[in-house]
């Protein structure tokens, strides 16, 4: 009776207090599910373990400082090295230890996120081809570079299958990825839901379409890759360092850290979606918001086969979507979204609607068992675009919108070429504006509201 009154993923509070008793069989199956060996850190890591590291000599100058060991800041620093500059990277704790080692490892164009009609309505239909261009520039951008580099970790063009969540979704998306073929070029394949099998084991649903170039990577070998690149290109990187303010002074910028003051000739921001204190002007502008993941235990070849018989990335039409895959040797369910906590989540009852939703995809997962369950923070911007730019001797590339794996490396070196002052550094994401919010802390605030309230339209389709 509860579910048809008030959905308990958005109010789990209220499902407390009325004691339905299916709530509590559920949670107790959920309980079961996650049990006391559950580790909360990313499933990645065990593949690829953070090195140890401890505090290096701080420098008293530095040519070009960076803030940040992410994919922005690995790609900035290693075109940069690679070209004679002095670079230094300056990291709050052990490099990428963020979003960059903990996202879901798609890896796409980021062009779902408006359709192409509401995409001219907003820029203009000039602006729009540019915008959808560029994030296709991207992805190819990131597929090359993985290549010439040689970086082993696992970057496949496995394709991505987008699914309707309800039959009224089905032929607006096919005739909007009509219109993105049309203005980028890209393929597409549709799958009515007749033939969804072919794609996914699941009945939920209602058809959807396949983009083949889109593709999956394991993110904290991919991370790994890129900081041995940037060390052997005499980047120097300085962990447990947070930059906690700027200040300009005689043509330089000092940069004031926990363990003393750094001068730099020019800095570079690449903190997306951990931009905090130290720049309150991007942190006006950037809103951290929480994406969570869990991991199944390994699975039977079989059945993996069935769920995913080509090992595509997933994702939906749904506002507070879930993103998943199979791992890199295909025997384990790597399963994301949106999650309302801000802080950092250590109990699995911040993770046990991420369950509910996998099992509501996949009934055979009913009883599986949960190994690891990790939090990390996504950079949204007001617009949902990225932004890029210069000011004084200030240049940032920050606002993925959790779609950063491509953007983030594509953008981290055109700061490097703007930096270098080469021509062709520009994108079309620069000609942005890039707003405030009106409220940053507030917006911060009322994060698990706007994810319960996303979820309530997508129950109710309102």
């Amino acid at each position: 009776m509860c579910e048809l009154i008030l959905d308990c993923r958005v109010m789990p509070v209220m499902t407390r207090l009325w004691g339905c008793g299916a709530c509590k069989e559920r949670g107790m199956n959920e309980a079961n599910a996650f049990g006391e060996d559950v580790k909360f850190s990313p499933w990645w890591w065990e593949w690829a373990p953070r090195a140890p590291r401890s505090e290096s000599e701080l420098p008293v100058e530095t040519e070009i400082a960076v803030v940040g060991s992410g994919f922005t800041a690995l790609s900035a620093a290693l075109e940069l090295c690679r070209a004679g500059r002095q670079v230094t990277l300056f990291e709050s704790g052990p490099p990428g230890h963020g979003a960059s080692s903990r996202n879901g490892g798609q890896v796409g164009s980021g062009n779902q996120r408006f359709s192409v009609a509401r995409m001219n309505e907003l820029f203009g239909d000039t602006h729009a081809r540019e915008l959808l261009q560029e994030g296709v520039r991207a992805l190819d951008f990131l597929a090359t570079f993985i290549e010439s580099e040689d970086i082993d970790c696992h970057f496949r063009r496995v394709g991505r299958y987008r699914g309707a969540i309800r039959p009224s979704h089905f032929e607006p998306m096919v005739r909007d990825h009509e219109a993105l073929a049309k203005v980028t070029g890209v393929e597409f394949q549709v799958v009515p839901k007749s033939e969804q099998h072919a794609e996914i084991g699941t009945d939920f649903y209602h058809g959807g379409v396949v983009l083949p170039g889109d593709g999956s990577l394991h993110p904290a070998l991919y991370h790994q890759g890129l900081l041995e690149r940037v060390e052997q290109a005499g980047g120097r990187v300085v962990p447990f360092t947070p930059v906690t303010a700027f200040r300009r002074e005689r043509q330089r910028m000092v940069l004031s850290t926990t363990r003393g003051e750094v001068s730099a000739g020019d800095v570079v921001v690449a903190t997306n979606g951990y931009t905090g204190p130290a720049t309150p002007d991007y942190a006006a502008r950037v809103v951290p918001v929480p994406s969570a993941i869990i991991a199944t235990e390994p699975l039977d070849k079989e059945l993996m086969q069935t769920l995913m018989p080509r090992n595509r990335v997933i994702g939906e039409t749904r506002r507070g979507f879930y993103y998943y895959r199979a791992c890199p040797e295909r025997r384990r369910i790597l399963f994301g979204g949106r999650n309302a906590k801000v802080s950092e989540a250590t109990r699995w009852q911040d993770f046990s609607h991420l369950y509910r939703g996998m099992v509501e995809i996949f009934p055979q997962l009913a009883g599986v068992k949960v190994t690891h369950c990790w939090t990390g923070y996504t950079g949204y911007t007001r617009d949902t675009f990225p932004h890029t730019g210069s000011t004084d001797r200030l240049h940032y590339a920050l606002g993925y919108c959790g779609s950063g794996v491509a953007r983030a490396t594509y953008l981290g070196f055109k700061l490097a070429e703007r930096l270098l002052g080469r021509a062709g550094a520009t994108t079309a994401w620069d000609e942005l504006v890039f707003r405030r919010f009106a409220f940053p802390a507030a917006s911060r605030a009322f994060l698990p509201a706007a994810v319960g309230w996303y979820r309530l339209r997508d129950r109710f389709d309102f």
